[in-house]
């Protein structure tokens, strides 16, 4: 297995079964205040005397709560809506293609932090507003998939013997759209991860005593000079799940390609 898909599959676990794990991420621990990893074990202690590795793997599932619900979200929305307008076409398809370029003129983390700053802080608002602002690229690259796959023969032959438009499009236009989206999905996934961080660092995210890797980030500037692991810890967990993740995006859309296998051979 190669290495950052086992990255990725740990973190998803770690995500899964952090909040049923006995863990005290909230715990003082007065006489471990900064305490490096080195002196109190573990890895080491925030500016409060709680433990970063509680907090670590509670950030871990807060990662991956708001990963998974964006990407279902906003993946599911964006493949139905684009492919339904590549296959319908005509005015429709035009108001979804103008809707498309208002969200896309806007700077996508820029656009999730006035709607999080909107909506207020807290988990489900950054879910909600990662998903208002991640089905855009997901509709653009299904209603391209669709205008290609809706002239297909298949297709011209489920229309020529009556199926109808809601058959056609679920069972020949969005399997053969799905495979893309898939791909640009495992991409997405470390877009939001790399989001919902910003968002937390920013104060728009997650709330305290709740963990985030971008809070513990923030919280941990303060002391970068005295207790550099407040920093290093999250910061080195969210640089490798993020750089697994984007590898492993790439060897599933190797995979999946065609053209590569048959140059492969």
């Amino acid at each position: 297995m190669p290495l950052s898909l086992a990255i990725v599959l740990l973190w998803a676990v770690v995500g899964l079964v952090a909040p049923w794990l006995p863990l005290e991420p909230d715990r003082v621990h007065l006489e471990r205040i900064l305490a490096p990893p080195w002196v109190a074990g573990g890895l080491g202690y925030d500016d409060l005397g709680r433990p970063l590795l509680d907090r670590l793997l509670m950030g871990t599932a807060t990662s991956f709560q708001v990963a998974f619900f964006t990407i279902s979200i906003s993946a599911s929305f964006g493949m139905f809506l684009g492919s339904l307008s590549g296959y319908l076409g005509g005015r429709f398809d035009a108001i979804v293609t103008r809707i498309i370029d208002v969200f896309l003129a806007f700077p996508g983390i820029l656009l999730a932090i006035a709607l999080a700053a909107t909506l207020g802080p807290g988990i489900d608002n950054v879910i909600l507003a990662l998903s208002l602002v991640g089905w855009v690229g997901f509709a653009r690259l299904a209603r391209a998939q669709a205008l290609s796959v809706r002239q297909r023969e298949h297709v011209l032959a489920a229309q020529a013997l009556g199926a109808s438009g809601a058959r056609i499009l679920f069972r020949h236009i969005m399997p053969l759209v799905m495979t893309p989206v898939i791909v640009e999905a495992t991409f997405g996934v470390a877009s939001v991860i790399i989001a919902e961080a910003s968002l937390s660092f920013l104060g728009l995210g997650v709330q305290p005593p709740a963990a985030s890797w971008g809070s513990m980030i923030r919280d941990g500037t303060r002391y970068l000079l005295v207790a550099p692991h407040l920093v290093l810890v999250p910061g080195l967990a969210l640089f490798i799940v993020v750089l697994a993740v984007n590898l492993a995006g790439d060897r599933l859309r190797d995979r999946l390609d065609v053209r590569m296998r048959e140059a492969r051979r």
